[in-house]
């Protein structure tokens, strides 16, 4: 997968997009990420990417063609239209099934919106969708952008090591992942579940799935309501419900 950051800080995001998983996954080559400073697409002296909103208000908005320029430099260099994204309070909130989508796409671009937001022609444009992390606005969408590139990052192949470390992850089948142990056996007199350390692999699966139950219901409820249930689960949901009684 290539994607491609479009920022006014791309320092900034380079520190993180550089170390740990993503570094070392386009160090192997199996992720590619390009950071433009948007900056060296502005054509006065100034290098302005901002002006005064039209119908008055606070705060600047984010030019059009700066924007659009680089867009199409990415575009070419390319060779097609990546999925085009913009980090924007506005946009639908972020989840795994969004991610889930979002990967199928083999080039992916983010736009990091600044100051009061950008000037809607260009969203109109060439902007696919608008995402948000959450329902509070921040001073940049650097970070969105980050969140939103690493956790599309993990579903690459050879990202990670292995597939199962992001699907059996809390989210992605619509549950939270259940408890995690490991050494020592026992810690200040709490002791590890017997069943997960009994070598019976039926017991370890179905203990596991069973908490992921649990947890998804103590913890986020509402994703129950979402969730399509097996006639078993449900009877070990109700079962446990009623034991809490």
């Amino acid at each position: 997968m290539r994607i491609d950051l479009i920022t006014l800080f791309p320092e900034m995001c380079e520190t993180v997009l550089n170390e740990s998983i993503l570094g070392r996954a386009q160090k192997k080559g199996v992720l590619e990420i390009n950071t433009h400073q948007l900056r060296d697409f502005a054509f006065d002296k100034h290098k302005r990417v901002d002006d005064t909103p039209y119908g008055g208000g606070k705060g600047m908005l984010m030019k059009a063609e700066p924007i659009a320029l680089c867009f199409e430099n990415i575009c070419e260099q390319v060779g097609e239209k990546p999925y085009f994204v913009y980090m924007s309070p506005q946009g639908k909130t972020l989840n795994q099934q969004k991610l889930i989508d979002i990967s199928s796409h083999k080039n992916v671009c983010v736009l990091c919106g600044h100051y009061e937001g950008v000037d809607q022609r260009v969203l109109d444009e060439y902007v696919d969708e608008e995402i948000s992390i959450g329902d509070y606005v921040l001073t940049g969408g650097e970070l969105p952008a980050l969140v939103f590139i690493d956790a599309l990052s993990r579903m690459t192949e050879g990202v990670l090591s292995d597939t199962v470390c992001f699907t059996d992850e809390s989210h992605y089948n619509g549950l939270l992942e259940c408890p995690q142990y490991t050494k020592p056996q026992v810690w200040r007199d709490r002791e590890v579940p017997p069943v997960l350390y009994s070598g019976h692999h039926a017991n370890v699966d179905k203990w596991q799935k069973e908490h992921s139950l649990i947890n998804t219901y103590n913890k986020r409820p509402d994703l129950l309501e979402k969730k399509e249930l097996s006639k078993e689960d449900k009877e070990f949901l109700e079962n446990y419900i009623n034991s809490l009684k």
